[in-house]
């Protein structure tokens, strides 16, 4: 799993399923990404339909990877594309969010376990199907979900386990057909 890499937005900006353009740094990031990705040869590539995803999987040589909007990011609603502080004075629902965003939804949006929900449909699919390498770019809480699901990591710590801009995270699943 590819999370993208940087993106260009003010500091402090809330976004999920917005597509926001990635940064000014964006050459020099996926080239490492696409380095670090070495010769590996992946059966299917996969990617959140969200350009800052396709961008570094075009880049990394996959201009074509299959689409699913359950590698989206979390969708944070009426709070996408707002400054936190902006959000903050507007809108009272978000001081709950911050204490059990695990469980609440952001204002007409989700939830971590609703975003947890969609990305093991979307694994346990995966694993019934005939492939034994496969790439996967996404989001960072998509990695996250992915890696609680794999056993990476436990869920009640999982947000200190956020692959870095760029990042990869492997793990291997097991074989349903």
């Amino acid at each position: 799993m590819i999370r993208h890499t940087s993106v260009d937005v003010p500091k402090g900006t809330c976004y999920g399923w917005a597509d926001v353009p990635v940064a000014a740094t964006f050459e020099q990031e996926a080239a490492e990404t696409k380095r670090n990705l070495g010769d590996t040869v992946f059966d299917k590539v996969f990617s959140s339909p969200l350009t800052r995803a396709r961008k570094l999987a075009a880049y990394c040589g996959y201009e074509n990877p299959v689409l699913d909007d359950r590698l989206k990011e979390m969708n944070m609603g009426d709070w996408e594309n707002r400054l936190y502080k902006d959000i903050e004075r507007e809108d009272p629902a978000i001081r709950k969010w911050y204490d059990d965003y695990m469980n609440l939804t952001a204002t007409n949006g989700e939830s971590y376990r609703l975003v947890y929900d969609r990305v093991a449909n979307f694994l346990d699919e995966l694993k019934k199907r005939p492939y034994s390498h496969v790439a996967i770019f996404a989001h960072g809480g998509v990695l996250i979900c992915a890696g609680v699901y794999a056993g990476l990591f436990p869920e009640d710590d999982c947000f200190r386990h956020l692959t870095p801009y760029g990042g990869i995270q492997e793990f291997e699943m097991k074989d349903e057909r």
